[in-house]
């Protein structure tokens, strides 16, 4: 059975949120995520929440300031992934500094060894 897309509002706001920073590139079918040196850093689920994933001191303040729990897909946590509150889609400024955040944090982790 085929993954369920998330929805299509939600889509377009991941798509405006990668669109944010050029250097990000959105990949997928079903479920949609950017990706470097083979670490996923955001990602979007058939739930249609936009989860970035952040350094320890940036997660933590993240969720101090915006008062979010964990990121959940199929029932697990995604560590060092904060879902995105609606509210930063209104707040172009902060979105972009918090996808250049989650890109630059990308490009801090160890690459992962290709299955090909």
């Amino acid at each position: 059975m085929a993954a369920t897309p998330p929805p299509e509002e939600n889509l377009k706001q991941f798509q405006y949120a990668v669109s944010l920073v050029p250097e990000m590139e959105l990949k997928g079918k079903n479920m949609w995520y950017t990706s470097m040196n083979g670490n996923m850093y955001t990602y979007m689920g058939k739930e249609g929440i936009l989860g970035i994933r952040l350094g320890k001191a940036e997660y933590e303040a993240f969720r101090e300031k915006y008062k979010v729990g964990d990121l959940k897909s199929y029932g697990a946590v995604m560590r060092e992934y904060v879902p995105l509150p609606q509210e930063l889609f209104e707040e172009e400024e902060t979105l972009k500094i918090y996808m250049e955040m989650t890109h630059a944090y990308a490009k801090t982790l160890p690459p992962k060894p290709t299955k090909k």
